[in-house]
């Protein structure tokens, strides 16, 4: 969290804006200081905006918020290698040979962003009084969308780093107190739901058209987050009725089924009937996807990942799950190809590579409402959300597991391995790793020593077991950056 003169700052991104989507086209005037910015309805809707262009494009971070999601979900999944240009940081995230000076432990974009968040909850309330055509229900919403980004935030750096720095008040000048010392993992998630619940009070359901509504928050976008958050609580219950939430809420969320337009539909046009909450890049304000896994490509699909992942039938080579080959990864290659395909033939071209980052879909849901049904001791209708999102995607036999809905474990095992298949390179294998070994006090610790087993190279594979026996080893370092400029952090011992 580093020294920020806020004001210049958070206009820097607003001034970004004009290159997205029409929901984001406000900007205030260039030079606009603190005095002259918070006066009308118009700016607070110019701030706000600013925090989604700071999703998409954070100021001083040459790393997007997008690719740090992927890089934190996926390096150590077991589902990723590393490209022909990666770089050191990046392999050794994948061969679990990480050290306090890796720059994939970086935090910085993360809590600019944050505080472009704190920014609007902590100022825009003083612009009712400034301006009699501001509604305290506008207000109300403009802060849902700031507290749910929040919210969405921490919640990645407490899966990713554990404990981390809570701040919850804008920082508004150099003399603000720099040296915070990390909150707890457990109280940052209890944070993440009071900021989730209060915003989901006056979050609406309709922002007036399907881009604004796939790209902003909604009160399914909120639910969807509980329903995550819920799950790494242990709290199956609430789980359960947040993702209840969305499922009965009218908004027409469906699986589409899973044709020759299936990919075109969901992935390279976006925003489809199975879209909850998307990233929304276009032509000219493009992601970081086409250069990272095509034109020079840091990250590849791991070499077993279609066999194993996805199943291949070697007596009927037609007979393929909609999800794996020409939609996730090109076989031989290995080519991540799930953000830069146009169809199941074709890329897109450089100049309209646009695919969004898909943060929460529907069939995501759906299999997160089928891990708490099971952890409740209804592995029955577990496996009923299975079997329907696996008809939808032309799931082979060959990796269908024919186990009974009594058998808590293996319906959780197969639970992950849908997972895999459905949410392949979307940021979510190693959380989804993670949240499962340690559940129950890390019963499970042998999911992660499995992938271990299976991805690491043979004269590396005990280090590694040795490793990740430790707790403290499945979360990243603080950065010796962070180290360094807040005196008041202390390293995860496992990297002392």
């Amino acid at each position: 969290m580093r020294k920020i003169k806020i004001f210049n700052l958070i206009f820097s991104v607003v001034f970004l804006v004009q290159s997205c989507d029409s929901y984001l086209d406000l900007q205030p005037e260039d030079g606009t200081t603190r005095n002259e910015f918070w006066k009308t309805k118009e700016d607070v809707r110019a701030a706000v905006f600013g925090i989604y262009s700071g999703l998409l494009n954070t100021p001083n971070s040459s790393t997007s918020i997008a690719e740090y999601i992927f890089m934190y979900g996926e390096l150590r999944g077991g589902m990723v290698g590393a490209g022909l240009y990666s770089a050191p940081d990046q392999r050794d995230i994948i061969t679990t040979n990480i050290l306090p000076s890796n720059t994939v432990a970086s935090w910085g974009a993360f809590y600019t962003v944050i505080n472009f968040c704190n920014t609007v909850i902590d100022l825009a309330p003083g612009v009712l009084e400034r301006d009699p055509t501001f509604t305290e229900e506008q207000l109300d919403q403009y802060i849902s969308e700031a507290l749910a980004i929040r919210a969405y935030l921490y919640f990645t750096l407490a899966r990713t780093f554990r404990d981390v720095p809570l701040k919850l008040e804008a920082t508004l000048s150099d003399d603000d107190n720099f040296q915070i010392p990390t909150t707890p993992q457990a109280q940052i998630f209890e944070q993440v739901v009071i900021d989730l619940t209060t915003a989901l009070e006056s979050a609406i359901e309709d922002h007036g058209d399907i881009p604004s509504n796939k790209g902003r928050i909604t009160k399914n976008t909120i639910n969807a987050m509980l329903t995550d958050v819920y799950l790494w609580q242990e709290d199956y219950t609430n789980a359960i009725m947040a993702a209840d939430a969305i499922i009965g809420s009218g908004e027409g969320y469906q699986l589409i089924p899973g044709n020759t337009s299936w990919f075109t539909t969901v992935f390279a046009r976006g925003n489809s009937t199975e879209s909850i909450f998307e990233f929304q890049y276009t032509a000219e304000n493009r992601g970081p996807f086409y250069e990272i896994f095509l034109q020079r490509p840091e990250y590849l699909a791991d070499a077993k990942v279609l066999e194993d992942v996805f199943g291949l039938d070697f007596q009927n080579p037609e007979n393929k799950d909609v999800r794996g080959e020409r939609a996730s990864l090109v076989p031989g290659t290995n080519e991540i190809y799930k953000f830069t395909g146009l169809n199941s033939d074709n890329r897109k071209a450089l100049e309209v590579s646009d695919t969004h980052w898909f943060v929460y879909r529907y069939a995501d849901v759906l299999l997160m409402k089928a891990e708490a049904l099971n952890e409740l001791d209804r592995g029955g209708e577990a496996l009923e959300i299975i079997e329907e999102i696996r008809e939808s995607r032309l799931a082979i036999d060959l990796t269908a597991e024919h186990v009974s809905g009594v058998d808590k474990n293996g319906v959780r095992m197969y639970i992950l391995a849908e997972r895999a298949r459905e949410l392949a390179f979307e940021g979510k294998r190693w959380f989804d790793v993670l949240r499962n070994a340690r559940k129950d006090n890390y019963a499970y610790i042998d999911i992660i020593i499995g992938i271990a087993i299976n991805s690491a190279p043979a004269n590396q594979q005990q280090i590694i077991i040795a490793k990740l026996k430790d707790p403290n080893s499945h979360y990243l370092p603080i950065s010796e950056y962070e180290l360094y400029t807040n005196k008041a952090l202390v390293q995860n011992p496992f990297y002392k």
